[in-house]
């Protein structure tokens, strides 16, 4: 709930985390019931939920780049619950069992660190703060913390030129729609330096001035 404040689009890590409250109070209140709960059942649940994180976050991650915790966050689930599920029998099993055991929970553990590397360590990539900016210009979100031009300023990436680019183009029609003409010109001159007008492409301008025109400042 807390890193999901910090990503281009909250509301999807924002929602996995009110699930796992609502199962967290779920087993709290069943603990305190007079018959027990299957000893299994936290751990096979928390396996579940936390795969189908895990499965929705990689989405996030490579396909749509809208989220980077939801995979390692789920990731981390998915390693409690299975380690849990592995060890339950752990005294009573054959050696063989146990070693098959301890290979599958290595590599739970290893798919988890990747995946915590690929999303808390490298980061959120700039095209997600670039969509989130012109998700953020439609809703009519022009300043703030939450606003377009700070999700714009977000979205530099060296290793693709082109989204800096269109960064500059967006923020340059968004001062120029609010009548700041030092902070438009900066950006023109940027933009200018990465190729002008003719290195972007006209959808993009399109859409983002189609947007502007549609909200009042």
């Amino acid at each position: 709930m807390y890193y999901s404040r910090y990503q281009p689009f909250p509301e999807i890590g924002g929602r996995f985390a009110l699930l796992i409250i609502f199962f967290g109070i779920i087993f709290a209140i069943s603990s305190t019931a007079p018959r027990e709960t299957l000893e299994e059942l936290p751990a096979l649940i928390t396996v579940i939920v936390g795969s189908l994180g895990m499965v929705i976050g990689v989405r996030h991650m490579v396909i749509t780049k809208q989220d980077v915790i939801l995979a390692p966050f789920g990731g981390l689930l998915l390693c409690i619950g299975a380690i849990d599920l592995l060890t339950v029998e752990w005294v009573n099993s054959s050696t063989n069992e146990q070693i098959m055991s301890f290979i599958m929970s290595s590599i739970i553990v290893m798919l988890e660190i990747y995946l915590a590397f690929r999303g808390l360590v490298v980061g959120v990539p700039g095209i997600s703060w670039s969509k989130s900016g012109l998700r953020q210009i439609k809703r009519g979100l022009i300043y703030g913390k939450n606003g377009a031009i700070e999700h714009f300023k977000k979205s530099w990436d060296m290793n693709d030129p082109w989204l800096n680019t269109m960064s500059h183009a967006a923020l340059f029609l968004i001062y120029e729609k609010i009548g700041d003409e030092e902070s438009s010109s900066e950006h023109l001159l940027e933009l200018e330096k990465a190729g002008g007008w003719s290195a972007l492409d006209e959808s993009w301008t399109e859409i983002i001035k189609n947007s502007l025109s549609e909200i009042s400042l």
